[in-house]
């Protein structure tokens, strides 16, 4: 496991702890879900459901995994230990990548423009500065539009253990983790 993997699932950790009490909990899936959804009214309700079911199956991943003591509540050493772990995360994060990728494809064309790109990762929390150079590493089009399989890969690989010097990494920049 590598510092640059530690720092991207310590600042997801902290957007996903939406009402900042230090502790990952099903409300706050919910509350993210919901946020995320809103911004792609665009897109399908069939979309929109699936991004709201994977949200639920990344906290059910958690809570089945990690929550031994049934309090209903994931701390941050819980969380690594398990987002870190392909065995125990990758089927999940496979299916938030594919939920959240088609959501920013509203109409189908297998492309994803970057206005819903950054809104998209701003009703998740990022920066925006970092949004962009994100979606630059990601190597647009010049309708300035990404693949949504280079997406589905890149939100893969953010949460894989060994990997550094990904697109991903360009989220962490000037962040508090």
């Amino acid at each position: 496991m590598n510092t640059e993997a530690i720092r991207r699932v310590a600042l997801v950790f902290s957007l996903l702890d939406t009402n900042g009490n230090g502790v990952l909990e099903a409300e706050d899936f919910e509350l993210m879900a919901d946020g995320v959804v809103g911004v792609a009214p665009a897109s399908d309700r069939a979309s929109q459901e699936a991004m709201r079911a994977a949200f639920r199956r990344y906290w059910t991943t958690l809570r089945t995994e990690l929550d031994a003591d049934g309090d209903g509540e994931i701390t941050f050493e819980e969380y690594v230990a398990c987002v870190l772990s392909p065995e125990r995360f990758d089927a999940t994060i496979g299916v938030f990548a594919e939920a959240l990728a088609a959501l920013g494809d509203p109409d189908g064309d297998g492309q994803i423009e970057r206005p819903l790109f950054v809104a998209l990762m701003t009703a998740i929390g990022f920066e925006p500065t970092n949004i962009d150079t994100l979606f630059d590493a990601f190597g647009p089009s010049d309708q300035d539009r990404i693949q949504v399989a280079t997406w589905v890969e890149g939100i893969k690989d953010y949460y894989a253990p060994d990997k550094a010097g990904i697109p991903g990494d360009h989220l962490v920049v000037n962040t508090a983790v």
